[in-house]
């Protein structure tokens, strides 16, 4: 099983175990707001199974039908956790008026804020693993899975701050209302995670940075050849694909031609170990005096 794989699945369990704490700490005080703390942890096992499901399905080998690979599987992942993370804010929201129009006062509230807070360590410090190990991975369903739960961390903490504020001052009101800010902040966050990942179904290029690095690589180690043009780059999953022209000279024999865009290959996935790179040759007469120029 891949390192992904094992991060995946970890999430799941993680999930339950925060999810049943969080049950727990709402049973005992019959407080909304911990309520819509325990909601948004359901979302965390589902997206948790989506994202080990499209993790699977992103490392399967390219075959006749994807002869691209499937590694855009991981955007539908993000894309599905969006939809579920905005729907959970939904019903955090409906609940919550519920209450405001009926508010009642907490119960039992130092032993079920105490577990929550335990769930809420909980879910920090596998929040910093999963975004982490997401990045090192190039594994976008990880990091939209760290993502959404670093929200839920800092919705968990305000939930705590103000249902001990509520049995502070007496003010069952305030149960409610925070359990609508949670809701907010969640449909924000979903929208979020929905946002970056239709980016990567739609193609978008690599950040400016790595385009950069790109184009610098092939100027560097293109020696021999005179110009690359219709530089070209989109990502998915850990995947980044790269393809562009490369001139050369009407002379050039293609073993030399061949032997250079070795160079330029080797260089390219040794800064991007999963990159696919295309790179079609032409001679001379087909440069476009723009893009990049070989040093």
């Amino acid at each position: 099983m891949s390192s992904t794989l094992k991060i995946a699945v970890g999430s799941i369990l993680i999930g339950l175990v925060v999810l049943a704490m969080k049950t727990l700490a709402w049973r005992l005080t019959g407080s909304v707001a911990l309520m819509s703390d325990a909601l948004e942890s359901i979302v965390n096992v589902a997206t948790a199974v989506a994202a080990l499901v499209a993790i699977r399905v992103a490392q399967r080998p390219a075959d006749q039908g994807h002869p691209y690979g499937h590694h855009k599987a991981e955007f539908f992942s993000a894309v599905l956790e969006g939809v579920l993370i905005i729907s959970a804010a939904l019903l955090i929201l409906r609940e919550a008026w519920y209450a405001y129009q009926n508010p009642r006062m907490i119960e039992a509230a130092g032993l079920g804020l105490a577990i929550n807070a335990l769930a809420g360590v909980v879910n920090a410090i596998w929040c910093s693993v999963l975004i982490r190990q997401g990045r090192r991975l190039r594994s976008p369903a990880l990091v939209a899975d760290g993502k959404h739960l670093l929200t839920d961390v800092i919705s968990s903490a305000g939930v705590l701050l103000g249902v001990g504020l509520a049995v502070t001052t007496g003010w069952a009101i305030l149960d409610p209302v925070l359990a609508m800010l949670v809701g907010v902040n969640i449909l924000w966050s979903g929208w979020r995670v929905m946002a970056s990942s239709l980016s990567g179904l739609m193609d978008e290029a690599v950040p400016d940075a790595t385009l950069s690095a790109i184009r610098e690589i092939i100027s560097d180690r293109g020696t021999g050849a005179l110009e690359a043009h219709d530089l070209r780059t989109r990502h998915a999953g850990a995947v980044t694909f790269i393809d562009f022209h490369l001139v050369v000279d009407g002379q050039t024999t293609v073993a030399d031609a061949h032997a250079i865009c070795d160079r330029i290959e080797a260089s390219l996935k040794a800064r991007l170990p999963d990159a696919q790179i295309t790179i079609h040759v032409e001679p001379e007469h087909k440069a476009k005096h723009s893009g990049v120029l070989v040093i």
